[in-house]
């Protein structure tokens, strides 16, 4: 039976990874920073939880190199995926320093690891679509990177690191450069959850307004149940790879507005306020994902659309609001 280890299961990703692991019949384990459980930290696992055999949880820090070597040697995975991060681009602006020793640094430290426990282990890092920046799209494999924060430098960083050590130590590291992705588990402190999460306590009545940054901003936005399979699809290639992951379709903060509000018959102009204050001192603009390669050597390509993606959202947001979705939504 295969071993995995992920850091920073209680995540987005952490979760929907742990679920496709368990469905190919591995044995999982994830890192966590404390012992305490009544923070709802763990509310996006608490279901495979409830069976301890399922997942084992491990306190352990990417700050701690001894806390990882010591959980390597213990469980011994066949697979390492560092999805552990401080992932917020804006207040990685306020937190730079803190920023590049776990989400950069951090990485380096597993790999470190890995290096003098077993070089056999397969190791993913997760990439960031952030570290192309302002270069142009389409952005590919050899889209040289312009990282505008702190957290897209280091990702550039912690990508480095995980090419030296494939290279310099034969280790099987490869990198997923994947580009933004959603879900109804994605935090409220990012735009997208800010939005639909934002609408839901709007219908209940409970605001009447959305304060938001820069609405023109561009990403490539895919579901992120999906970009879990790139990843274990990755990992899973005979020979180590750094793949772009992504949809190929570009849209903006204000089309995701548009498609989110439509479904329960508002207008997102009446509701939505711009401020100065959620603006980022330096911004990216358009990140538009060309996958082309990843769908040629993995055989991946995304199943959910975009408008599939924001109803996903919407619905779950309004259920998790107390609100009947057939009530609320357009033709429902």
């Amino acid at each position: 039976m295969d071993t995995a280890l992920i850091t920073g299961i209680t995540g987005q990703d952490g979760s929907y990874l742990a679920e496709r692991l368990l469905d190919e019949g591995y044995e999982v384990h994830g890192t966590i920073r404390t012992t305490s459980q009544d923070t709802g930290a763990f509310s996006r696992i608490s279901h495979l939880l409830a069976d301890p055999a399922r997942v084992q949880l491990h306190v352990a820090d990417l700050g701690d190199p001894y806390s990882l070597r010591r959980l390597i040697e213990r469980i011994g995975p066949t697979e390492v995926y560092n999805l552990a991060a401080q992932s917020h681009v804006k207040a990685s602006f306020e937190l730079a320093v803190y920023t590049g020793d776990i989400t950069g640094v951090g990485a380096l430290r597993v790999l470190e690891a890995i290096r003098d426990v077993d070089r056999g282990i397969r190791f993913y890092q997760a990439s960031s679509s952030e570290m192309f920046g302002s270069s142009p799209p389409p952005q590919t494999e050899e889209t040289p990177f312009h990282p505008r924060s702190p957290y897209a430098v280091a990702k550039v960083f912690a990508y480095w690191a995980t090419v030296h050590y494939r290279e310099a130590y034969g280790i099987h590291a490869s990198n997923g450069i994947l580009f933004n992705h959603e879900s109804p588990r994605r935090g409220k402190e990012f735009v997208t959850r800010k939005i639909t999460s934002s609408l839901a306590r709007l219908v209940a009545g409970d605001i009447d307004r959305i304060q938001l940054g820069n609405i023109d901003a561009r990403r490539d936005w895919g579901h992120a149940r999906d970009y879990v399979m790139a990843m274990h699809a990755i990992v899973r290639h005979p020979e180590p790879v750094d793949l772009v992951i992504g949809t190929g379709q570009s849209h903006s903060v204000r089309d995701f507005l548009e498609a989110a509000f439509s479904l329960v018959g508002r207008n997102w102009e009446e509701h939505v306020e711009i401020d100065p204050v959620h603006f980022r001192p330096a911004d990216v603009h358009d990140l538009l994902a060309d996958p082309s390669r990843a769908r040629d050597l993995i055989g991946w390509k995304p199943t959910v659309t975009f408008d599939e993606l924001v109803r996903d959202m919407v619905v779950t947001d309004l259920i998790a609001r107390g609100l009947d979705p057939a009530d609320h939504l357009v033709g429902a």
